[in-house]
């Protein structure tokens, strides 16, 4: 038989594949062979991207278990890829160094802009003196002790007003729900209450669709395909095709959502003439002698405060109360402190607590504390360099590379937090003598560190609180079998599968 005539071209092809099958055949099966088996091959041209693709179903335990080998520190090579070459780090003196003591060094830089662009200049994708005079006018707004009292009554009212006569209905009813669900709905319902003065009421008997709320689930789910190579997603959006049309939609539904409800508050501020004080943040943000349109600052403000306070929170309770059917002895613990505070009861007869009051319990705080070091609503976080930096574990931070700080993965590290650092354990959180253990916030960043500290913190466990402990005193709940809980790939860390579960009230008094 005749061998195929094959031109010059054809033939410089074939040889091609051939060469690149026998290295990588070499590379992985031999060369990986003496590697951590974690560690991903870095292959021609693409990197290390196969291995990431491959893994991105569970991303976050596989970097985990990446850092394990690698102690902390690893540097991903994105081959061709632009904007793929990473600097991974879940060390502690990285992150003090990074969003502390150079901080100027580390900014989140114009790709975190561009990926993020639905928040405009607001103060989570700004730098510079744009997010230093905003973050001081945020401050001095949210510590407000009128806006901190506002915070606690709202949380009150949405547990008594809607989670607690949500759950007595399931219990009713029997069916399982999906309590992730329900704790996106109340933060949402509770954080646009504080921050547009407008309850959306999503967390009611029949869960209704809020346009709202979903065009910010839309928008989330869409920049998170922007963390991928940036020509893929710059195609997209000039072509105005797949996440990036979907995104588009959303920001118009966000958009007319914002101006329509800012123009009505200034409008109402206008006619109450300070008769009435609006204690409402967008209130507080707007001038009584404005005129025209919304401008662009105050939908950029309130969109990021919308962004910082919704998920975060409702996200940081999911994981709660999941660890919680994990661990009935810590259940136990908490209803067991709940008992020696002064309570209050609905009209229904159910047990609902002073968010003031709830302050003072140090196993609650503990508990949700461990909750969020093991399960961090915001999972990992990126920074740009701006010049050349010898970072404490010995890598040279340049111009380009983009740094990748896991903070599910710290959590996780027996050289942070020990042998035990997998297991949920409020007691790692208190001290000898029972008070609040303090743990630094390069260790613990949850609500981030360094200049950058979230603002929302006291607002957060406020939230956390009044929920945490009307729920656990007024009822329990059974993971449906065989559901399982598995962390999404998501800007904000959520449960793949949702939270399912049978909600039982609780025999308590």
């Amino acid at each position: 038989m005749a061998w195929p005539s094959l031109s010059p071209s054809e033939l410089l092809f074939s040889i091609s594949c051939v060469y690149l099958f026998i290295y990588y055949f070499f590379h992985y099966f031999v060369s990986s062979k003496h590697k951590q088996p974690t560690v991903p091959v870095c292959w021609p041209v693409v990197g290390m991207m196969p291995a990431l693709i491959l893994h991105i179903h569970d991303l976050h335990a596989w970097v985990t278990g990446i850092f394990h080998v690698t102690h902390c520190n690893f540097v991903f090579s994105g081959g061709w890829f632009p904007g793929m070459n990473l600097f991974g780090t879940c060390d502690p003196l990285n992150v003090q160094h990074i969003f502390t003591s150079n901080f100027q060094n580390y900014p989140k830089g114009e790709e975190f802009s561009d990926i993020f662009d639905i928040l405009g200049d607001g103060i989570f994708n700004s730098d510079g003196d744009i997010w230093r005079t905003q973050r001081v006018k945020a401050q001095k707004l949210i510590s407000h002790s009128c806006f901190r009292a506002y915070v606690a009554t709202s949380s009150r009212d949405k547990v008594e007003k809607a989670l607690l006569p949500f759950l007595a209905h399931a219990t009713k009813q029997g069916h399982a729900i999906d309590f992730q669900d329900v704790c996106l709905r109340f933060t949402f319902d509770i954080t646009t209450k504080l921050i547009f003065g407008v309850d959306p009421n999503g967390l009611s008997i029949g869960l209704p669709t809020v346009p709202f709320a979903r065009a910010m689930d839309d928008a989330m789910a869409s920049v998170l395909f922007r963390h991928g190579p940036m020509v893929i997603w710059k195609l997209l959006q000039k072509l105005n095709l797949g996440t990036e049309k979907k995104l588009a939609n959303a920001r118009k539904v966000i958009d007319s959502f914002v101006e329509e409800t800012i123009e009505k508050r200034r409008a109402e501020k206008k006619e109450m003439k300070q008769i009435e004080y609006m204690p409402d943040l967008l209130s507080s943000y707007i001038d009584d002698n404005e005129t025209g349109k919304v401008d662009k600052f105050l939908r950029d403000t309130t969109v990021n405060l919308m962004l910082a306070g919704r998920d975060t929170t409702g996200a940081g309770l999911s994981w709660f109360f999941w660890l919680l059917t994990q661990n009935p002895h810590v259940e136990e613990k908490i209803l067991d402190e709940l008992k020696s505070v002064p309570k209050s009861f609905t009209s229904d007869g159910m047990v609902i607590f002073n968010p003031e009051e709830l302050t003072k319990l140090v196993y609650l705080h503990a508990s949700l504390c461990e909750a969020l070091r093991l399960y961090p609503p915001v999972p990992f976080e990126h920074k740009g360099v701006v010049k050349d930096d010898m970072l404490p574990s010995g890598f040279l931070a340049t111009p380009g590379v983009k740094i990748f700080i896991s903070t599910y993965s710290m959590a996780r590290m027996e050289g942070v937090w020990g042998k035990d650092c997998s297991e949920f354990k409020p007691e790692r959180w208190i001290s000898d003598n029972g008070k609040l253990k303090y743990e630094p916030s390069y260790k613990f960043l949850s609500f981030n560190t360094g200049p950058r500290t979230c603002l929302g913190k006291h607002m957060a466990f406020t939230q956390m609180k009044a929920a945490a402990a009307a729920v656990v005193y007024n009822f329990y709940f059974e993971v449906v079998e065989g559901h399982v809980i598995t962390p999404r790939f998501s800007i904000i860390l959520q449960m793949k599968n949702g939270l399912m579960v049978k909600v039982k009230q609780r025999n308590v008094m």
